[in-house]
């Protein structure tokens, strides 16, 4: 069963990802622009141009798990960056809720909680 936490790590990958890539295409593209390791458990996300489809790839144990979601109307919200250059963008758990959702992200205001320095 594939389910998210907030122990796993998500990047967005900030570029147009073709949506008829499979996990081959989509770890290459982890490998090329994100630069993290694929086996990790970390969740990576790709967005279409039209930011109407959506897929994760994710390290299950065992394989790849791809989760797919296509929207029957309206839009993914990108995230603000810190930095243009970057070609991916960490989020956290609430944050990718909140995207799949279609929540938007800069109306919503974080409050201060105590935070484990990286």
């Amino acid at each position: 069963m594939l389910s998210f936490s907030s122990q796993q790590r998500y990047f967005l990958y900030r570029g147009v990802t073709d949506m008829r890539k499979g996990f081959n295409g989509l770890s290459g593209l982890v490998r090329e622009h994100i630069g993290h390791e694929l086996l990790s458990g970390d969740v990576f996300l790709f967005l279409n141009k039209r930011r109407d489809r959506i897929k994760l790839l994710v390290w299950d144990r065992d394989g790849f798990v791809v989760w797919y979601k296509v929207l029957e109307r309206g839009t993914f919200e990108l995230p603000a960056a810190t930095a243009d250059r970057d070609a991916s963008l960490e989020l956290a758990w609430t944050d990718l809720q909140l995207l799949l959702e279609g929540i938007e992200l800069t109306s919503v205001v974080h409050r201060k909680r105590y935070r484990r320095a990286a």
